[in-house]
């Protein structure tokens, strides 16, 4: 029992020098076509390689992605090693990335007791999961005489002539389309007689006009003339959403050691613990249980995700999310007290004692970012300067909740402040927004300031704070938003500080003792009231009664 190998390579000829020493030194023929676009590097190639028994260099082609070329090559390297090696049972194609995970001897004692199978992946067009693009089904009935990557217009405009015409090609008599990975292994018998088939010339037709012909040439043909096919590659190959090839580095050295396929692809050429723990036989290799293709499958799946989605929160100008990126936009929960600062004095300490939250002042101050404790910056280097927030107030919030994670933040918010992060602020899950509507007229109240003086500020902080509101209300607003308008409350302070502070620290047993201490708010209700007569409706901050207002100022206990 003798296997054989083809080895197709385009790049990184001294990692694929290293491969052919190591199949050499185990007896295995090999033929090895390098991709006739490689230049310099070929020459220093073919002098490492050439002293090596039972290696062959085949005649190049110019092998383009998705072309009949990289069939051709395969086929042709095929035919010269089942020819030159009459003892050859089994023919393994692998690539020039392609690297050994077990020992050869194991490959040649498993292909020994399955002496009559096919291991090539191979599924109806109908079962394949990951064709896209509409061209599952088409790419076998029309026709690609344009390279997909050099001459994609033109790839493009082809395709839709052709579905504008209605042309559907002829399939050739009994064959049934089927694809699957590029990387098989085939018995002598089946190999032989596909490329010994009477009808080759009408088939190779066929096919040099079907995209990627290297996915369905041979995974079709072996339906035919496969006495067993067991559809799945002995060669571990996953690819992305876009179709690319996971690459293989350093960090993956357990799970390669632990899956049961014999050969990995695509290995980085710069993976050298992976090279010399798999291609030096004198290094021991620990046992390790091996682990399903389902587990391996789902470890693939969750780097997909991960670097579509990424981690909640931390972005980077390669997957920055766009304006509907459905996650979690910050890396955290977070609270945001919009209104409060001019109710209650000190708010940001009260709130510290009650809820554990690291609460800022006004992050988005016209002046300055106002972090906490006053300090001058923040975790991870953050400045206090409001032109280096405003340049881009989101990834300033980003990375905020990124650096402090596992620790809760808050910070206060007003009409006031910069108003650009409105609606990243809705859009995120995380946040969790209490608003005291209408608070805004408090320091207006207290600035001594004429009716007259005041009436055209408040319009103007009044209307960005409705517009904070609406934006809340769209359907399409993930954070968590509470509403008050200032009369309500002021009527029971106490309710909506115990339903924050329930909301933030997750314990509805923690009742409250003491309230923040309310600011000056004498001859509130006359000043709404003088608004109104101006011409100005504060209908935000409400009704607010006189017996409500006579009690406001002081502290609050209870008990």
């Amino acid at each position: 029992m003798t296997v054989g190998f083809v080895m197709l390579a385009h790049g990184a000829l001294q990692r694929t020098a290293d491969v052919a020493k190591v199949l050499s030194d185990a007896g295995c023929p090999l033929i090895i076509h390098v991709d006739a676009r490689v230049g310099e590097p070929f020459d220093r190639f073919k002098t490492r390689v050439s002293h090596l028994p039972n290696v062959s260099l085949a005649p190049r082609l110019a092998c383009e992605w998705g072309t009949w070329a990289l069939v051709q090559a395969s086929r042709d390297c095929a035919e010269t090693l089942l020819r030159q090696y009459p003892d050859v049972s089994h023919v393994y194609l692998i690539s020039g990335t392609c690297l050994p995970i077990k020992p050869v001897p194991e490959l040649t004692r498993f292909l020994a007791d399955h002496p009559d199978t096919d291991f090539i992946e191979s599924v109806t067009i109908g079962e394949v999961p990951w064709t896209k693009g509409g061209l599952s089904e088409e790419r076998f009935t029309l026709t690609f005489p344009f390279p997909w990557r050099r001459r994609r217009k033109l790839f493009d405009l082809w395709v839709e002539a052709q579905r504008l015409v209605g042309r559907r090609r002829k399939l050739p008599d009994g064959l049934s389309p089927h694809m699957g990975s590029q990387w098989w292994c085939l018995t002598r018998a089946t190999l032989e007689t596909i490329l010994n088939d009477s009808r080759r010339d009408e088939i190779d037709r066929y096919f040099k006009r079907v995209w990627i012909p290297d996915e369905s040439y041979f995974q079709s043909l072996v339906r035919l003339y496969g006495r067993k096919v067991e559809s799945r590659s002995l060669t571990l190959s996953k690819f992305d959403f876009q179709g690319k090839p996971h690459v293989f580095y350093n960090d993956h050295l357990a799970l390669l050691r632990q899956t049961p396929q014999f050969f990995a692809r695509k290995i980085w050429p710069g993976a050298n613990q992976l090279y010399r723990a798999f291609l030096d036989g004198r290094q021991s290799v620990p046992p390790l249980a091996r682990i399903s293709p389902a587990h391996i499958d789902r470890t693939f799946i969750q780097a997909s995700v991960r670097r579509t989605r990424g981690r909640p929160g931390m972005v980077m100008s390669g997957r920055f999310p766009g304006k509907d990126y459905d996650s979690a936009l910050t890396a955290a929960p977070y609270a945001v007290f919009h209104g409060f600062s001019d109710v209650f004095r000190d708010f940001p300490r009260w709130a510290r004692l009650n809820t554990g939250s690291r609460t800022h002042g006004h992050l988005f101050a016209k002046e300055r970012v106002e972090y906490f404790g006053g300090q001058s910056g923040f975790a991870g280097a953050m400045s206090s300067s409001a032109a280096l927030r405003d340049y881009d107030t989101r990834q300033f919030l980003r990375n905020l909740i990124w650096n402090t994670r596992g620790e809760h933040q808050s910070f206060l918010f007003s009409p006031r402040d910069s108003q650009e992060i409105t609606e990243f602020l809705a859009a995120d899950r995380n946040a969790n927004i209490s608003i005291v509507t209408g608070a805004w007229a408090l320091p207006l109240l207290r600035s001594g300031r004429s009716v007259d003086e005041v009436r055209k500020e408040a319009a103007i902080l009044q209307q960005r704070e409705a517009d904070f509101i609406e934006i809340l209300s769209e359907r399409r607003t993930r954070a968590r938003a509470r509403v008050w308008s200032l009369a309500e409350f002021l009527e029971r302070p106490l309710d909506p500080l115990q339903e924050i502070v329930d909301s933030l620290s997750g314990a509805e047993q923690h009742l409250l003792a003491e309230m923040p201490e309310l600011k000056l708010m004498v001859g509130l209700p006359d000043f709404l009231q003088a608004l109104r007569n101006a011409g100005m409706n504060p209908h935000m901050a409400g009704e607010v009664s006189e017996d409500v207002a006579a009690q406001m100022p002081g502290v609050a206990r209870i008990g």
